[in-house]
């Protein structure tokens, strides 16, 4: 049997046992383990074990519990909530303030979390009711919440992003210096559509009564020191990092205790807030790890067939296809999976074919893999919130409230679907965008 064989052999099993249900990393992880004794014999007992200590030698692998601890901490102790209280003042006088101010919140959460999750419970329990008792259209506001929570998984300190990085190999502080462009330019992107699809319509979002937005001055203080903590809390992992003060996993460590220390002030930190955020933090990050290393397992052994070559021969110089071409194929292949899988199935099943065949292409400007990860998570995006399997929706389904049905959300997330491509379209063109900001940041460690 060939080797390019026994690659399509190896790939069709992967996807067969993800369609079938099984657990991500057990399908990935059983093909890799089975295809590497049959091909190596029992020494290739050694290739899961070195790959569990390449896993642990990654210092960066001690951010994510960091950040999934931070977000959820955050989200437990009610602090978003008193956030989304702060913004309702702040835009409540603008056409859809809002729908606005809850963008606004979904870009602070995710600066604070790195997970679509907790943006999406905070927006679905605290926006949503808000919103409709108001008497927003149902519709633009699901699309708003949906939209806005995936924002998590591209601006800093995006999980996402850390675990492209670990698989390709790259620096994860330069994949969120590359992540904070496009991502706020989303949100504008958002922002602007609310406001214009608005104006249109105004009948969509009805401005707020004086009644609802006058109130003394002590409640609106106490409304800004809401928003005081979370810009603090990202100052200080952030901002510290950015300045090179902090490394990259010393800023998790800043993050996660500054979040412990404003539930603290807010006297929210009690043992049930401690123990369902310890047991998520736990349960999200023994996940994120065998998933890692199933797929350096998985690219191990189709690495080692040559498969990578095979692609790069078919595709470069038996085709001839322009480098662009290859990248929009790519594109498309992954907006498909992203209707039935995961962002972290998509990533492990296509990383050992794409990741080096995007470094081998010519596209005409440097840190190519950087770049290519921000499409890799615009299209994870996309898929969180397409049918029929998108993640966002079913937990939006699950999470709204009762006057929101599964036909609502399902016809609300078209517009930002088209934004996140019409985005990727613009990083095509103009890869500066994300580039610009890690080529010229210099961070510590």
């Amino acid at each position: 049997m060939s080797y390019e064989t026994i690659a399509l052999l190896m790939f069709a099993s992967m996807v067969l046992a993800l369609i079938s249900g099984q657990l991500v990393f057990a399908g990935i992880g059983f093909v890799a383990s089975a295809a590497a004794l049959l091909l190596y014999g029992p020494g290739a007992i050694d290739l899961p074990f070195n790959q569990v200590f390449k896993l642990f030698n990654w210092y960066a692998m001690l951010t994510l519990p960091m950040f999934i601890y931070m977000g959820y901490v955050l989200a437990e102790s009610g602090i978003a909530e008193d956030l989304y209280r702060a913004l309702h003042v702040w835009f409540g006088r603008f056409t859809g303030g809002l729908a606005i101010g809850t963008i606004f919140l979904m870009v602070i959460i995710s600066a604070m979390n790195g997970l679509s999750v907790a943006g999406m419970a905070i927006g679905a329990t605290i926006a949503l009711p808000e919103m409709i008792r108001r008497g927003y259209d149902k519709v633009l506001i699901s699309g708003v919440v949906q939209g806005g929570s995936s924002l998590g998984i591209l601006i800093p300190p995006s999980v996402v992003l850390v675990l492209y990085g670990m698989i390709a190999r790259q620096p994860v502080s330069k994949l969120w210096f590359a992540g904070v462009g496009p991502g706020l330019l989303m949100a504008a992107l958002f922002i602007l559509y609310i406001y214009v699809r608005v104006k249109l319509n105004p009948k969509l979002a009805p401005e707020l009564t004086d009644d609802e937005l006058n109130m003394p001055l002590r409640e609106k203080l106490a409304l800004a020191r809401a928003g005081i903590i979370p810009f603090a809390i990202f100052f200080f992992m952030t901002g510290l990092f950015v300045f090179g003060v902090t490394s990259l996993v010393e800023s998790s460590a800043v993050g996660a205790t500054t979040a412990t220390l404003a539930a603290l002030a807010k006297r929210r930190l009690n043992w049930p807030v401690l123990r369902d955020t310890a047991l998520k933090t736990l349960n999200v990050s023994c996940m994120f790890m065998w998933l890692i290393l199933a797929a350096l397992a998985f690219g191990t052994v189709f690495d080692g067939l040559g498969a990578v070559k095979a692609v790069e021969f078919l595709f470069v110089k038996q085709w001839d296809l322009n480098p662009w071409t290859i990248i929009i194929m790519m594109q498309l292949s992954f907006i498909v999976m992203g209707m039935f899988l995961d962002d972290t199935a998509m990533l492990v099943i296509v990383a050992p074919l794409y990741i080096p065949l995007v470094k081998a292409l010519d596209l005409g400007f440097d840190n190519q893999l950087i770049w290519y990860g921000i499409l890799y998570t615009i299209t994870c995006q996309i898929a969180y919130i397409t049918p029929p399997f998108g993640y966002n929706l079913f937990l939006m389904r699950s999470l709204a409230p009762k006057e929101i049905s599964l036909v609502d959300i399902y016809k609300s997330i078209w517009p930002f679907a088209a934004i996140m491509l019409f985005t990727i379209v613009i990083l095509m063109v103009f890869p500066q965008i994300a580039l610009w900001l890690p080529e010229h940041m210099k961070v510590k460690g």
